[in-house]
């Protein structure tokens, strides 16, 4: 593990491979170690391939308390990281809230990226890019039960609820014990997001991307993810769409090799 100090935070990292950067962003409940079924074939393929931890997430301890965890903290972040490894342009690959994080940076620094992959980004749409009969919802909302668990320290009925409704049913109980320690190492972090700022997808926004960008998703993945994909897949200019079979929302971790065969043919198309 190594880190590089953005912002007056160390960010902690790991790297595998030469080539031309290729940055991991995990989702909510994670870190750096999420990307573990990826880091080697994205190194043997050619790529500088770096996983990162965002601000608060694993290995710092954080205790939840304070106004430093937000998206746009995050999104400062990362791109400041992105400039430090000195590489030039970076491919950026997100997951879940990983992937809203890299869409505000593709759209608010563009000069910092070659390519972007968003793997199932988390959050709602705005009515901009809704069907005509649905109604905007609220990110907050679909969090608030599991958030509220974990401040009063029931934690793992916590990460239960968000797993319930991120992955589904009794998804909590079919994880590995590694999992699980992951998600519990970051269950603080889940206090930040109820208050994070995450704004609605909009048209605008989406039309705001203009970097080559591919859209990933599972095949078995729940309703609300597969709305934002189609949403952002009207927008963005010359998107291209890709679907992982036999798996839901933790697709890079549910089939990593169909997931990484197809990050890499977008990667690797002219």
């Amino acid at each position: 593990m190594a880190s590089l100090t953005i912002n007056g935070h160390d960010m902690a990292y790991i790297e595998q491979g030469a080539g031309d950067p290729l940055v991991l962003v995990h989702g909510s409940l994670s870190d750096y170690r999420h990307w573990a079924p990826q880091m080697e074939d994205f190194a043997a393929a050619g790529f500088r391939t770096v996983a990162v931890s965002l601000r608060h997430y694993w290995p710092e301890n954080w205790d939840g308390i304070g106004r430093s965890f937000t998206v746009d903290q995050h999104v400062a972040d990362l791109a400041d990281f992105i400039t430090a490894l000195g590489a030039g342009p970076a491919h950026l690959i997100g997951h879940s809230r990983g992937a809203h994080i890299a869409f505000r940076l593709a759209e608010r620094y563009p000069r910092l990226l070659k390519r972007l992959i968003l793997a199932e980004p988390s959050g709602v749409l705005d009515a901009s890019l809704l069907p005509e009969d649905s109604k905007p919802g609220s990110y907050t909302a679909l969090i608030a039960d599991a958030v509220e668990k974990v401040r009063r320290g029931d934690v793992v009925a916590g990460l239960r609820s968000f797993y319930e409704y991120a992955v589904g049913p009794g998804s909590w109980d079919r994880l590995s014990a590694e999992r699980k320690q992951i998600n519990m190492d970051n269950a603080s972090t889940l206090l930040g997001q109820i208050d994070e700022g995450r704004t609605p997808y909009s048209r605008s926004s989406a039309e705001a991307i203009s970097v080559p960008t591919l859209l990933v998703g599972g095949a078995l993945t729940r309703p609300a993810f597969v709305t934002v994909l189609d949403g952002l897949e009207k927008s963005i200019y010359g998107v291209r769409r890709a679907t992982i079979p036999d798996a839901g929302h933790p697709m890079s971790r549910e089939n990593p090799a169909a997931f990484n065969a197809a990050v890499l043919d977008f990667l690797h198309t002219a």
